[in-house]
């Protein structure tokens, strides 16, 4: 059963639910869980496993690259060169500025970003549980709504209470990046794959031709404020509704890139192993500094995606283990006591597992290391297993 009500005494939008469930209800949710856990582990093994293969692909292409790759003269195009990984740095220039033609204006830039935003009520769920002597549970759940920038539609009509508190309609116009055509670095050309990997970092004011197309998409209450065009009555005092749109560029300068020359274009190469090879820095960068920085983002995002697997596989064995919590919440200090130990284990299980997948998965797609880590770490086993038993040896009888 439950009931909901409005808590305004702390100044706040507040909607407050209290739901309770006896303990017979919760061993019946505590059943589904066991499966839904042991999904969550599945997944978690299925990241973990995916990740280290696409670290390992990353990696080759990035050290076959490294090996072969040719620092040209960005001046001028060699044909000799045709087909091979080069690096080069160099000068950009444009054919013509970069157009967003939605609100019609132009920029001298390689990449121009345009950030579309609109002030909406944004829904924050807060959970507590109080447990009961007899197993049963009492839920009391906050709803907060907040109005909020966002660059992407709030779905209000899924709010636990969507009255005063519905979204209207996103903009047509979202946010996207530009592109110019006719980039070029010294005499090769750019493309939008090469143009893409560069971050678009200045704040960029539209130009007063650009309000004519803004009025035409946000209507006739839009106006340049703020560096950009805001769609309201007042920027300082923002509206359910209200839109505003800013951009940022990456200006034209010196650039750096590691791809394929392709007739006359540099473009992603592609590994023996089938991995595309592109990097792309801005300023004067060598091309051994290139492949440094690749290769530690991709230990970076290894790392973060272990983590991110590790932790869903933690997650999953404790859901998992939800029902012998309920079972022992008769008394709530005893399901506590059991829940603290069924954490435990959880960890235990995932510190086993996910190694061991980690493991497995190495010996699949790195093979030749992981013999030589595990042939290290047998080593160093039988290293101290031998001085321990040196040492019991040598204590006097």
């Amino acid at each position: 059963m439950s009931d909901g009500n409005f808590d305004n005494s702390g100044g706040s939008d507040v909607f407050v639910e209290r739901t309770s469930q006896s303990w017979f209800g919760r061993i019946g949710d505590a059943f589904k869980s066991i499966l839904f856990g042991l999904i969550l582990v599945i997944v978690a093994a299925i990241l973990l496993f995916w990740n280290e293969g696409r670290a390992a692909h990353t990696a080759a292409a990035l050290a076959e690259g490294a090996g072969r790759v040719v620092s040209v003269d960005a001046s001028r195009v060699d044909p000799v060169n045709e087909g091979k990984l080069v690096h080069l740095s160099g000068p950009t220039s444009l054919a013509a500025p970069v157009a967003d033609a939605d609100f019609r204006f132009g920029a001298e830039a390689l990449k121009l970003d345009r950030t579309v935003e609109m002030y909406q009520w944004k829904e924050e769920k807060h959970t507590e549980t109080h447990k009961n002597l007899g197993g049963s549970e009492e839920t009391v759940t906050r709803y907060t709504y907040a109005r909020e920038w966002s660059d992407k539609a709030v779905e209000s009509g899924g709010f636990r209470e969507a009255n005063g508190h519905r979204n209207p309609q996103f903009p047509r116009v979202g946010s996207r990046a530009f592109y110019p055509e006719g980039a070029k670095l010294g005499a090769f050309a750019i493309g939008a794959k090469v143009l893409a990997e560069v971050e678009a970092k200045d704040a960029f004011a539209p130009p007063p031709a650009a309000l004519a197309g803004a009025r035409t998409l946000l209507g006739s209450r839009t106006d340049l404020a703020g560096g950009g065009v805001f769609s309201g009555a007042d920027p300082d005092h923002p509206q359910v509704g209200d839109v505003r749109v800013t951009w940022r560029i990456a200006p034209v300068g010196e650039l750096s890139v590691v791809g394929a020359q392709t007739g006359g274009a540099v473009a992603p190469s592609v590994a023996h192993n089938g991995e595309e090879v592109l990097l792309v820095e801005s300023g004067d960068v060598d091309a051994t500094s290139m492949f440094k920085h690749g290769e530690e983002a991709n230990a970076f995002l290894t790392w973060i995606l272990r983590g991110a697997g590790v932790l869903v596989m933690f997650i999953g064995f404790r859901v998992a283990m939800t029902l012998v919590e309920v079972l022992a919440d008769v008394v709530p200090l005893f399901g506590s006591i059991v829940g603290a130990g069924a954490s435990l284990v959880a960890l235990f299980c995932t510190l086993v597992l996910a190694p061991l997948i980690v493991a497995v998965a190495w010996l699949f797609y790195r093979p030749l290391t992981a013999v030589l880590v595990l042939a290290v770490g047998a080593g160093l086993a039988y290293f101290v297993h031998a001085r321990a038993r040196a040492r019991v040896a040598a204590r006097p009888g």
